[in-house]
């Protein structure tokens, strides 16, 4: 059997992943979300492997609802050169947004994001609730 350059690479894929020898899964293209709450903030951790601090964009829209975007920039020709050409290419996370709806204790001025091993973390602290002093008051009768 000839192969060529062209049709030989997507013939042993076929037959590795398709075969017993590595099972085809259903893997999700959207990233895992962690939500934690505890008495004085919530913490969402968004996982996106590969992903850099430069990859992400956190805003509040209109509605001061959160919206976190993911955006990994394609490989560039130059890059491409230097590396070799692609036979094949299966994975590539490029692009994700997500609308998080906000609830109302949070305080939005205080909101703070971080990234750290390709973990995206929210802190969205809650607006702090002063006790009131319950005075005593004497009212006047007129």
């Amino acid at each position: 059997m000839l192969m060529t350059r062209n049709n030989w690479l997507p013939q042993v894929f076929n037959e590795i992943f398709n075969g017993d020898i590595m099972p085809r899964t259903m893997a999700s293209t959207k990233p895992a979300i962690n939500v934690i709450e505890n008495s004085t903030n919530y913490e969402v951790q968004i996982a996106a492997p590969g992903m850099s601090r430069e990859d992400f964009t956190v805003t509040l829209n209109e509605e001061q609802n959160l919206v976190v975007n993911i955006e990994k920039k394609a490989a560039t020709e130059a890059a491409e050169k230097e590396t070799g050409r692609f036979l094949r290419r299966e994975f590539s996370y490029t692009k994700y947004s997500q609308t998080l709806l906000l609830p109302e204790d949070v305080d939005r001025e205080g909101i703070t994001a971080s990234s750290h091993d390709g973990i995206l973390t929210i802190m969205l602290p809650k607006v702090k609730h002063e006790e009131k002093k319950i005075e005593v008051k004497q009212i006047t009768i007129n």
